[in-house]
């Protein structure tokens, strides 16, 4: 019998120690991994939420003032209010048109690199 003798036994047993040890180490270096990965991604969000609202604030200032430049211009307020309006609408025409290229494939891009890097 091959594995009747003791040592055959003990290393059979270390060996299933050793892949149990193996699955363990593979599985916690797995949830790191993760976890590092969401902690990018959840901190690129946050920083993308801040730019966007500052830049919001800072858009909406800045169409104030330019609406008041325009005013002596154009021949009144509502009119210059109104080109920024339609400024604005045509700009978000052209993010929605262009929504694949500005938005859709950086997010895909930045979400395959982050969680398919194989440099390492």
């Amino acid at each position: 019998m091959m594995f009747a003798d003791d040592k055959s036994i003990d290393t059979l047993q270390q060996l299933f120690f050793e892949v149990k040890k193996y699955l363990k180490l593979q599985k916690e270096y797995t949830q790191l991994e993760i976890t590092e990965k969401l902690s990018i991604l959840l901190s690129a969000l946050i920083l993308l939420l801040v730019v966007i609202t500052l830049g919001m604030v800072a858009l909406f200032y800045l169409s104030f003032a330019l609406a008041y430049i325009l005013d002596p211009l154009v021949g009144g307020l509502t009119v210059s209010f109104s080109i920024i309006a339609c400024f604005h609408i045509l700009l978000i025409l052209l993010i929605i048109i262009f929504r694949k290229q500005l938005i859709i494939n950086p997010m895909v891009s930045f979400i395959a690199g982050l969680f398919f890097d194989n440099n390492k």
